[in-house]
């Protein structure tokens, strides 16, 4: 769990020099950690080039700041050009670290101030602006001719955009503020020539704890990162240019520390599923009801409920229009039709909005009747850390389940909790005002915008994906939902102990997943896992469980369209435990191998896939996952996600 953790957690700038705090007063020489690996990933990068030149030959160009970040670029340079690179350093601010200086020097590197107002012992800086601009064309062609470029500009201080010189180099050799999007690749591949960026930390202009994309930005093929994953690793837009992560451990003590965003993992969510029993009967496997589909689109109502039905549960019940029950029994004959009790609903997959629907529209009524009693009057109030800490052990119940619900909210009317409940598409504008946290929302940009409009607030699709983690908490302030925001990367924004938010993302899904009814399958799907954690007297998920089980659902979706595509292509970049051993670094960043191609008939982005090829593939997804339980204990064990990509071998 612990090592699980150091790849899937990610902690604020401010939690992180909390950590490195207490290593720095005991003298341990962080910055020489930080650099060593540094130069050891550098090195590994130039070696995954067949077309490398020998290192006496590489140039390699370092950016860098006047703070710490450009210290620890400093001393990785010093360590690249003693070992025989001809190494560049560009000053990009008025001071260079003293020491790192000192050793870049040393082992023979040169140094170039742009800023007119640099003071860097043994620099000229330029005397003009018209020197500082020929210095700076100089600069852009020898960041065009390099093989390696690092970026250590600016390191977790970062607040805002660029500015300076530091935004004028990102806008000329870097990216503007525009989202990414590019061609779809699996992550771990570069497309073009040289030159290749390591970054320092972050990526230079990056949003440390937003992950927004404020400004101009230098995208990396590989962002090294010292002690903990930031928030930039997990969260769109920034993750995007982050490329592919190497985690290098500190050994911060994180016990008591809540990671601001975490990453859903193969092995969380194979402790997210249930196994069979057995003593299991159809009810105790769990049943999910469905209202979805319409005449109009009938599809949906048979996507939704094929994919519940494929992803591990005991029984489907169906309520809409004839048209969509004929199309249900026809592929899906053991589906039940009519309300009944159930572990969970879904709801509003290809219903209509209320700017489409009739007065009288069926299924908009019935599933203004299921959301009415989550309606509460008041967000949930919870035991606060120190009431929990004043109770008196010898006091506490006997039973596990009467602890349990100590550390379950309490509604002001005395509610009971409800199933959990998958909103969707067309019934988000059926929401009521406040729900507790077994309501799952499930809206794409342009859902969640309109959704966000009807409550006073005034996003526009572009401005959600523009900073997905600001709307998705927004939206979970204001609604008290469990928030599923779906995109490329998918945020998970809910309810955590004690009524604190917690992130988790998911952004395993390749580009192919992006086709008609896959947000359907999703919801069917999700219905499905959170209706497994029914219990038989019909007690639902703890609400503090709900993100968890939501980022698992999106993480099984995306698992079965990997399946189904044959695709290692995905958002989030491999993110890899730093390695000292030898040539094990190398081999770690190199997933793609000649085995792996040759194996893949149909290359790493593999092929078009429908959302019933997603749909068809969940028995395998749970059945991969079902694997990873020890026989023992029933837990993932030390399963790794860093190369869940062998799964299609």
């Amino acid at each position: 769990m612990e090592s699980e953790r150091k790849v899937t957690c990610a902690y604020s700038a401010d939690q992180v020099r909390a950590m490195e705090r207490p290593l720095l007063d005991d003298g341990v020489p962080l910055m020489r950690m930080a650099a060593a690996a540094a130069a050891h990933t550098a090195l590994a990068m130039l070696a995954r080039r067949p077309d490398a030149p020998d290192l006496e030959e590489t140039h390699v160009l370092l950016l860098a700041g006047s703070g710490d970040n450009g210290g620890d670029g400093l001393f990785a340079a010093a360590q690249l050009a003693g070992r025989g690179a001809q190494v560049t350093c560009v000053a990009v601010g008025t001071a260079l670290h003293t020491a790192g200086l000192r050793a870049l020097k040393y082992a023979g590197g040169q140094v170039i101030a742009l800023d007119p107002r640099a003071d860097i012992p043994g620099v000229v800086a330029p005397r003009s602006s018209a020197e500082a601009a020929e210095t700076f064309e100089r600069v852009i062609d020898l960041y065009d001719s390099a093989e390696l470029v690092i970026d250590a500009m600016t390191g977790i201080g970062l607040r805002g955009a660029l500015h300076g010189i530091p935004a004028q180099l990102a806008a000329e050799v870097g990216a503007d503020a525009e989202l990414p999007g590019g061609i779809a690749k699996p992550v771990d591949e570069s497309f073009g020539d040289y030159p290749l960026v390591l970054a320092i930390d972050t990526p230079s202009g990056a949003g440390v704890d937003d992950g927004t994309l404020p400004g101009a930005y230098i995208p990396a093929d590989v962002t090294t990162m010292f002690g903990a994953l930031k928030p930039c690793a997990l969260l769109p837009p920034a993750a995007y240019a982050c490329g592919q992560i190497v985690a290098v451990d500190f050994g911060f003590d994180t016990d008591g520390v809540s990671p601001a965003v975490e990453a859903a993992s193969l092995a969380g969510c194979a402790r997210s599923i249930r196994l069979p029993r057995v003593s299991d009967t159809k009810y105790s496997r769990g049943v999910v009801g469905l209202v979805t589909g319409s005449d109009a689109y009938p599809g949906a109502a048979l996507l939704s409920s094929t994919a519940a039905a494929r992803a591990n549960i005991g029984m489907v019940r169906y309520v809409g229009p004839r048209r969509a029950e004929n199309l249900i029994l026809d592929k899906l004959p053991e589906a039940v039709l009519g309300e009944g009790r159930c572990q969970a609903w879904v709801v509003g997959s290809g219903v209509p909005d209320g700017d489409h629907a009739d007065d009288e529209d069926a299924q908009r009524d019935a599933i203004r009747r299921l959301l009415a009693p989550y309606e509460v009057t008041a967000p949930a109030e919870w035991p606060s850390p120190e009431d929990l800490a004043a109770l008196d052990p010898e006091a506490l119940p006997d039973s596990p389940d009467e602890v349990l619900s100590l550390m379950r909210p309490h509604y002001d009317d005395g509610q009971e909790l409800l199933p959990p409940i998958v909103v969707d598409a067309g019934a988000l504008d059926l929401l009521p005002a406040h729900v507790p946290p077994q309501v799952v929302i499930t809206p794409h940009a342009g859902e969640l915008a309109r959704l966000l409009r009807s409550r006073g607030e005034s996003p526009s699709a572009r401005d959600i994906e523009t900073d997905p983690l600001e709307w998705a908490l927004c939206a979970w302030e204001l609604t008290g939902a469990t928030v599923l925001l779906k995109g490329a990367v998918t945020v998970v924004a809910g309810t955590g102990a004690f009524n604190r938010p917690t992130v988790t993302v998911c952004g395993r899904a390749p580009a192919w997943m992006s086709t008609a009814g896959s947000g359907d399958v999703l919801a069917g799907s999700l219905g499905a896992l959170l209706a497994q954690h029914g219990d038989e007297d019909g007690k639902p998920p703890l609400p503090q469980d709900m993100p968890r089980l939501v980022a698992a659902g999106a993480y099984i979706h995306a698992l079965a369209g990997r399946i189904a595509s044959g695709s290692d292509q995905c958002a989030l970049g491999r993110i890899i435990p730093y390695s000292e051993e030898g040539d094990r670094l190398v081999e770690l960043m190199t997933p793609l191998s000649a085995r792996y191609h040759a194996n893949t008939p149909l290359g790493v982005l593999g092929k078009p896939i429908t959302a019933t090829d997603i749909a068809d593939q969940l028995p395998t997804a749970y059945g991969l996952l079902a694997s990873l339980y020890d026989d023992h204990i029933g837990d993932a064990g030390d399963a790794d996600d860093t190369d869940d990509g062998d799964f299609d071998d």
